[in-house]
């Protein structure tokens, strides 16, 4: 009997130990999962340390077409100086882990950033991928954008037109553009979900 006993609260207790909270999950108009990660520039940022403030968040793999698209262009780096310059916090995050595409490491994140023109708020390094995962990140670029309460109003595609080709970004509906005017306008998101489109994030196998 108390060979069964031992047995069973040793089940119990290997059951208590696997018995791990699930990493939260980003769901639009629920609160955004909370986060700490360490920056290009070594500085560690937690999302709640830009409480009431809207934040952007933006997957990025500087080796993507479709991220070569909107950089290229000057499209993204022109979102993030007219947005950051009225307060809003953009931050670019890169899951890509060691040995796969879009890998960067403090500096060559830094240098591709003003190579390209770029002005986020900063760079976040996510090579474990667990910030990734837990928003739910598919591709480069995918965009969410939290409000100053900590909800999550949208996360989608930059915009209606999932190609790499230039040309198209002067036709295309801009919902990043579209949410960030309605969050500060104090107006509910129109478009609150979209298709995201790009190269899929490169997390750890």
């Amino acid at each position: 009997m108390k060979r069964l006993a031992l047995k069973a609260a040793l089940a119990a207790a290997a059951l208590a130990v696997g018995a791990i909270p699930a990493p939260a999950q980003a769901v639009v108009g629920q609160p955004a999962p909370g986060f700490t990660l360490v920056d290009s520039n070594g500085k560690t940022r937690s999302l709640g340390d830009f409480a009431g403030r809207t934040v952007v968040l933006e997957w990025w793999n500087h080796e993507c077409p479709f991220v070569g698209k909107h950089y290229g262009s000057g499209n993204m780096p022109k979102l993030q100086k007219e947005w950051t310059g009225r307060g809003v916090v953009w931050l670019v995050v890169n899951s890509s882990a060691a040995g796969k595409q879009g890998h960067v490491d403090e500096a060559h994140a830094n240098a591709l950033m003003k190579e390209k023109g770029g002005a986020p708020t900063a760079v976040l390094l996510d090579h474990d991928g667990r910030v990734g995962r837990s928003y739910g990140a598919k591709t480069t670029p995918h965009m969410f954008v939290i409000d100053g309460k900590g909800t999550l109003v949208y996360a989608g595609g930059i915009d209606d037109k999932p190609t790499a080709d230039v040309a198209d970004i002067a036709t295309a509906t801009n919902y990043v553009q579209k949410a960030l005017a309605d969050v500060t306008g104090g107006r509910p998101v129109a478009t609150a979900t979209s298709r995201p489109y790009g190269c899929s994030v490169k997390y750890a196998d």
